[in-house]
């Protein structure tokens, strides 16, 4: 069983963290209350979060109660969402490119499509073997900490929005230690939830679409990522599944190597400033769009895929884009 860190609110709406183990027990973690704090205690004493983890092991604790009542949080947050940085890459996983070449073509003219341009540069160069940072993929920015929500919390699309529709997908989560140096603390199960129709209408605004929520599942999964990670995508609507889907991810399916994603997202130094927290998504091959589908509010999106043991649900809300108007002072 894999090693796995949950953060919770328990009942008295205190927060706190608990650890499965090797085993499929959870135990809470005592003296922390948050990831974050644990990680900057495993920085401080040079140990890994998993030792960090299990030096702190506590009572066993059952989280089906919390799970129930919408308690679990997603994995990771940062006191000031401002200095969570939440980003992704796409374009990297086989099979990613025939989604969005579709959505493209029509602005290309009939042309190669720069979304398949730079998936073939990634298929040629995005894993380097000689040591050296491979090619650049395509890179995007989706907001700070406050546009991560968790488990079972509604996702939000603003009233702007064309479409609100999943992309089930694997986050990267780090810290910054002190040096400035990427500590990664592992990877969990998101939706980073785009806007498709946005981005069909103009290449160049694949940055607008971009600019939506995000959730993350339950779990940080400490460790390596399986090189073949399987799992399913599904919306359901009034009780009932409108759409299901495999999808994959993991190196063995993708055309870039994690850590030269990790490289292009982290070389520029505004990303490497200590104590920050980074959630960076990695990308997918799998959209209900690209097969037709039009959600509509109240669907509930699912993700789930092992090692993860926690599915990733979320239900689709419409809210108030705010107002935009512009006061000169």
């Amino acid at each position: 069983m894999a090693f796995r860190l949950v953060q919770f609110r328990d009942s008295a709406g205190g927060r706190g963290v608990a650890a499965f183990l090797e085993d499929e027990a959870a135990v809470r973690l005592n003296g922390v209350a948050t990831t974050y704090e644990l990680a900057l205690a495993a920085i401080r004493d040079g140990v890994s979060l998993a030792d960090a983890a299990r030096a702190r092991a506590g009572e066993a604790i059952d989280l089906t109660a919390a799970e129930a009542e919408g308690r679990l949080l997603a994995p990771i947050d940062h006191p000031d969402p401002a200095h969570c940085y939440v980003t992704g890459t796409g374009l990297t996983h086989l099979g990613s490119a025939e989604g969005r070449d579709q959505m493209h073509k029509a602005a290309a003219g009939g042309t190669l499509t720069d979304s398949m341009r730079m998936f073939n540069m990634g298929l040629e160069g995005g894993k380097p073997t000689d040591g050296k940072p491979g090619v650049q993929p395509e890179w995007f920015y989706k907001g700070d900490g406050s546009s991560l929500i968790g488990p079972g919390q509604p996702l939000p699309s603003p009233d702007f929005a064309l479409d609100g529709s999943e992309e089930p997908e694997i986050a990267g989560i780090y810290v910054i230690d002190d040096e400035g140096r990427p500590r990664r603390l592992g990877f969990a199960l998101g939706n980073e939830f785009s806007d498709h129709i946005t981005e069909r209408g103009n290449y160049l605004w694949l940055a607008h679409s971009k600019l939506r929520h995000a959730s993350l599942g339950a779990e940080l999964l400490v460790g390596e990522l399986p090189a073949d990670v399987r799992g399913t995508s599904k919306i359901v609507r009034n009780g009932e599944t409108l759409w299901e889907k495999p999808f994959l991810s993991g190196e063995a399916n993708m055309s870039h190597a994690i850590a030269n994603l990790e490289h292009h997202h982290f070389k520029y130094g505004l990303f490497r400033r200590p104590g920050d927290v980074h959630v960076h998504f990695f990308g997918t091959a799998t959209l209900s769009f690209a097969d037709g589908v039009r959600t509509e509010e109240g669907d509930v999106f699912e993700v789930s895929a092992a090692p993860f043991t926690l599915p990733l649900r979320n239900p689709l809300q419409t809210v108030l884009g705010g107002e935009a108007s512009v006061v000169p002072l």
